[in-house]
């Protein structure tokens, strides 16, 4: 079992950053493949970043390709969602999820919801104009 646990969320203007931390605790919590999802109100969850165990595999959706970086200290069982720029479409719900995915899944997999089993419980980030 793995508990994950968001911070850093808040409220901004259009154009600041903010960093999103997530704390891993449990067994192996530093062996999953991570991901960032986000929901805005009436929208489905959607895929925002992820990383593999040894950081090899970063991707990111294209709405946050150059803008957010994803990262990961397996020490401390941390993984750090880095937002630049943000923007008024960047408000939602961020969550940090872990996932027994292997390397050599394709990428539509690390992509998917439904192959993450733990999910921390959701940090809200507000993009003002």
């Amino acid at each position: 079992q793995v508990q994950l646990v968001e911070s850093g969320g808040g409220l901004v203007q259009a154009g600041d950053s903010l960093r999103l931390s997530c704390a891993a605790s449990g067994r192996a919590g530093s062996a999953y493949f991570m991901g960032w999802f986000r929901q805005a109100p009436g929208k489905e969850r959607e895929f925002v970043a992820g990383i593999s165990v040894s950081s090899l595999i970063t991707e990111y959706a294209d709405p946050v390709k150059g803008r957010f970086t994803i990262s990961r200290d397996n020490g401390k069982k941390m993984a750090y969602l880095q937002m630049n720029d943000l923007k008024p479409a960047d408000t939602a719900v961020y969550f940090c999820a872990a996932g027994r995915i292997p390397i050599t899944a394709q990428a539509a997999d690390r992509r998917s919801p439904t192959e993450y089993q733990y999910w921390g419980q959701g940090a809200q980030v507000t993009v003002s104009s």
